[in-house]
C-alpha cells in the first residue's frame, strides 16, 4: 500500500539532489577565473534544462524499462512518460506480495513519479560534474550537445546497469546486469554517477587539450567563499542523495544519512591532515574539498557499513584524493577542477571498500566484507563493476567529445580563452568592475603558486 511518509520523504530527497546542481556549480565557480564563472554556472545549469526534458522523453524508459536483452538497456515502454500515471513502485507491495531483493526499498509502495523523479535529479548532476575536467575552455553549445548525447548513450545505460533491480517497477520487470547478475552494491551511485562522471572528465581533458599556460600559469580560484558556499550546499542535498535512495523514511535512511555525515567530516580531516604534511598549512580549498572528496566516496557505501566504517572510508577518500590531484601534472592531462583525482578516484576508493566494511548488521540485505569474514568474494564483484563503468565510460565519452571537437563546437579560440569566455560565450559578465593581478576581469601576468583545482600545485611542488 502507498505510504505517505516515504513519499513524502522521496520528494523532498529529490528537491535536495537538485539544490546540489546549483551547488556544484558555486563550488566549480569559485574555483574558476573571474572571466569565465558565468560560463562554468551556466554549464551546470544546462544540464538541469537539457536531461530534464531528455528524461521524460526516453531517459527514464532506457534507464528503467523492463531489459532488452543482457542487462544493458530497458526498452521503451515508458517513453514520454505517458504511460505511468497512478502507477505504483516497490518490492514488497500489497499487490504483489514479493520479497525485497536489494538492499534499500522500503515495505510499502511508492508513486513510480516520485521515483521517476528522484533518478531524474541523478542523470542531471552527473554530467553536470564533468564539467569542471574542462573549465576555461569550452564552447557553451559544444558542451550543451555534449550533455545531451552523453547522458543518450553513456549514462542513461549505465543507470540501467547498476540502479535497475528486478521486480522494482513492476513485478516481472528485469533490470541491469550490475545490479541483478554481478550483484554488486552501489546504495546512491558510486559506479553509475562518480566513477561515470570521472572517467568521462579524464576522457574529454584528454580530448580538449591544455588550457593556454598549463601547467605553470594554472589561475588563482577567483571567489573561495563560493567554492565554501558551493561545498555546503553539496553536503546539505547529499541527505537526499544517500539517505534518500532508500526510498523510504526509515532506520535505513538513517543509517545512510548518519554514515554520509561522519565520512564527510572524517574526509576533511585526511584532506587537511596531507595538506598540513605536503604544504605547511591547511586551505579552505582543502577543507572543501576534502569534503566532497567524503561524500563521493561515502555515496556507494551509505547503506552498507557502519558509522566505524564510513570514518574509515571517509578518512582514506580525503588522504588518496589529497594525493591524487597531483597526478594531473605527473601525467600531463589538464583536469582543471580535480574531477578525476576527487570523483573518480573517490568513487573507486568508496566502490571497493565496500569489499571491506561492509556489514550486514546494519543492512541483512548487504554483504559481509573481508574485516567481517566475508573473504574476497565481494571485493571482486566490486572491482568489476567499477571497472565496466570506467572503461565504458571513458571510451564512449572520448569518441563522443572527439566528433564534437572535429565538427568545431568544442573548445573556444585562443584568443576568447584569453580575453575571457564569459563575454565571448555569453556576452556578459560576472562583474561590473576589473582588478588587476589576476583578479576580477583580467587575466594575471604574476605568477602563481596554487592550483585552480585544490592547492595541487603547491602539493606536486612539495614532492618534488
Amino acid at each position: 500500500m502507498l505510504n505517505a511518509g516515504d513519499t513524502a520523504w522521496v520528494l523532498i530527497s529529490a528537491a535536495l539532489v537538485m539544490l546540489m546542481t546549483p551547488g556544484l556549480a558555486f563550488f566549480y565557480g569559485g574555483m574558476v577565473r573571474a572571466k569565465s564563472v558565468l560560463n562554468m554556472l551556466m554549464m551546470n545549469f544546462i544540464a538541469l534544462a537539457v536531461v530534464g526534458v531528455l528524461w521524460t522523453l526516453y531517459g527514464f524508459t532506457m534507464a528503467f524499462g523492463n531489459d532488452v536483452g543482457g542487462g544493458l538497456l530497458g526498452n521503451f515502454d515508458f517513453a514520454g512518460l505517458s504511460t505511468i500515471s497512478g502507477k505504483l513502485a516497490g518490492f514488497a507491495t500489497a499487490a504483489t506480495g514479493t520479497t525485497p531483493e536489494v538492499a534499500w526499498p522500503g515495505a510499502d509502495a511508492l508513486p513510480l513519479f516520485a521515483f521517476v523523479m528522484f533518478q531524474l535529479m541523478f542523470a542531471i548532476i552527473t554530467p553536470a560534474l564533468i564539467s569542471g575536467a574542462i573549465a576555461d575552455r569550452a564552447k557553451f553549445w559544444g558542451w550543451t550537445l555534449f550533455v545531451a548525447v552523453w547522458v543518450t548513450i553513456v549514462y542513461f545505460p549505465v543507470a540501467h546497469w547498476v540502479f535497475s533491480f528486478n521486480g522494482f517497477i513492476s513485478a516481472d520487470s528485469v533490470g541491469g546486469w550490475i545490479a541483478n547478475q554481478l550483484k554488486a552494491l552501489d546504495f546512491a551511485g558510486g559506479t553509475a554517477v562518480h566513477i561515470n562522471a570521472g572517467a568521462a572528465g579524464l576522457a574529454l581533458a584528454l580530448v580538449l587539450g591544455k588550457r593556454r599556460g598549463w601547467p605553470k600559469n594554472t589561475g588563482r580560484p577567483h571567489n573561495v567563499p563560493f567554492v565554501l558556499l558551493g561545498a555546503a550546499l553539496l553536503w546539505f542535498g547529499w541527505y537526499g542523495f544517500n539517505a534518500g535512495s532508500a526510498l523510504a523514511a526509515n532506520d535505513l535512511a538513517a543509517v545512510a544519512f548518519t554514515n554520509t555525515t561522519v565520512a564527510t567530516a572524517a574526509a576533511v580531516l585526511g584532506w587537511l591532515i596531507v595538506e598540513q604534511i605536503k604544504i605547511g598549512k591547511p586551505t579552505t580549498l582543502g577543507a572543501a574539498s576534502g569534503a566532497v572528496a567524503g561524500l563521493v566516496a561515502i555515496t556507494p557505501a551509505a547503506g552498507f557499513v557502519s558509522p566505524l566504517g564510513a570514518i574509515a572510508i571517509g578518512l582514506v577518500a580525503g588522504a588518496l584524493c589529497a594525493l591524487a590531484i597531483s597526478l594531473k601534472f605527473r601525467f600531463g592531462f589538464d583536469d582543471s577542477l580535480d574531477v578525476v583525482g576527487v570523483h573518480l578516484v573517490g568513487g573507486l576508493v568508496g566502490t571497493l571498500l565496500i569489499g571491506f566494511f561492509g556489514t550486514t548488521s546494519v543492512n541483512s540485505l548487504g554483504v559481509d566484507g573481508l574485516f567481517y569474514g566475508g573473504g574476497l568474494g565481494q571485493l571482486g564483484k566490486q572491482a568489476a563493476a567499477a571497472g565496466a563503468v570506467l572503461v565504458y565510460s571513458f571510451v564512449l565519452t572520448f569518441i563522443i567529445g572527439w566528433v564534437i571537437k572535429k565538427l568545431g563546437g568544442f573548445r573556444v579560440s585562443a584568443e576568447d580563452e584569453v580575453t575571457g569566455i564569459d563575454e565571448a560565450q555569453h556576452a556578459e559578465s560576472a562583474y561590473d568592475f576589473t582588478g588587476s593581478g589576476g583578479g576580477l576581469g583580467q587575466p594575471s601576468s604574476i605568477p602563481v603558486k596554487s592550483s585552480t583545482g585544490n592547492a595541487a600545485t603547491k602539493l606536486e611542488e612539495s614532492k618534488a
